[in-house]
């Protein structure tokens, strides 16, 4: 496919916005269940991603796409791959530390890379390829602490909720890039703030509905903390706004290997915000990581 220009600095920026945004949701995991800390980046997102379809479709003086039913399938099955891998990422920060939680999810990258060839017949240039590597080898010295990586480490429940939210993030990634496909037009930005809506909508119904009936008390919670919710949710809808317009511009896998530069913003994020300790093997995952994404870009 030809790419964008505008896919790059909206991969970067979906990066950043995800990184602050995880920073600040991991916080309200003192106050609020697991499903409680995931239903406020769509309760309180939804009203911006709304903001942000009507002011840029006003602006460029243009209608909204109409949806098909395939439309709707595709968008939904995102959403709720969204759902489980948010839950599931917030899960391994209880478990391990905020960066090292965030770097297992990071393994979308290359499950991802795997799954576009499978599922969307994307083929990535060679230095993309080394890209994912250094990425991966990053990933590994993040949260192995350096050493040797062994069957335990996979096998500890960290790992595995990581690695699974990086599969849900994955298939979430590729699940929104066939529901903008199924929009006529030729405005990805456009189609990419739509889908968005969609989902956040979705999202907002399905969790909503889950801890209003399951878990009232943290509905109230939810409302309670509303000043802090506020920012998880406008950050959440901007960065996913970013992400989205990222899938509908360039080829899944190379979004998700450059979107890795997440794991350098969660490394300062959690040093400085999180006031977590930075070791020697998180400074050289680190390179790798970024060393990884400046590969991607030069394949690209």
């Amino acid at each position: 496919m030809i790419l964008s220009p505008i896919w790059l600095p909206a991969t970067l920026a979906g990066g950043l916005l995800q990184a602050w945004r995880t920073a600040i949701q991991q916080r309200l995991r003192a106050s609020l269940s697991v499903n409680a800390a995931g239903l406020v980046r769509y309760l309180y997102g939804l009203p911006v991603a709304l903001l942000l379809l009507g002011g840029y479709a006003n602006v460029r003086g243009v209608d909204l796409p109409t949806p098909t039913t395939a439309f709707f399938a595709y968008a939904i099955a995102g959403g709720i791959c969204q759902i489980v891998a948010t839950n599931l990422l917030i899960m391994a920060f209880g478990y391990r530390n905020f960066v090292v939680g965030t770097a297992y999810a990071k393994s979308e990258a290359v499950q991802g890379a795997l799954l576009s060839i499978w599922l969307l017949g994307e083929h990535l240039q060679p230095l993309v390829w080394g890209g994912i590597a250094l990425g991966v080898a990053g990933v590994i010295t993040l949260s192995t602490g350096g050493r040797r990586p062994t069957l335990a480490d996979i096998a500890q429940p960290a790992a595995r909720c990581g690695l699974g939210a990086g599969l849900g993030f994955a298939l979430t990634a590729i699940l929104v890039r066939r529901a903008t496909s199924e929009l006529s037009g030729h405005d990805p930005v456009l189609h990419a703030l739509f889908a968005l809506v969609v989902v956040n909508i979705s999202q907002t119904l399905l969790q909503g509905g889950y801890v209003a009936v399951r878990e009232p008390g943290q509905m109230r919670a939810v409302m309670a903390t509303w000043r802090t919710s506020a920012q998880v949710g406008v950050l959440a809808a901007f960065g996913s706004a970013c992400w989205f317009t990222g899938f509908a511009t360039a080829p899944v896998a190379l979004v998700r290997t450059v979107g890795q530069v997440e794991v350098i913003f969660t490394l300062l994020f959690g040093r400085f915000y999180l006031h977590e300790p930075l070791g020697r093997s998180e400074l050289a995952g680190l390179l790798l990581v970024a060393a990884g994404v400046v590969l991607a870009v030069t394949g690209s």
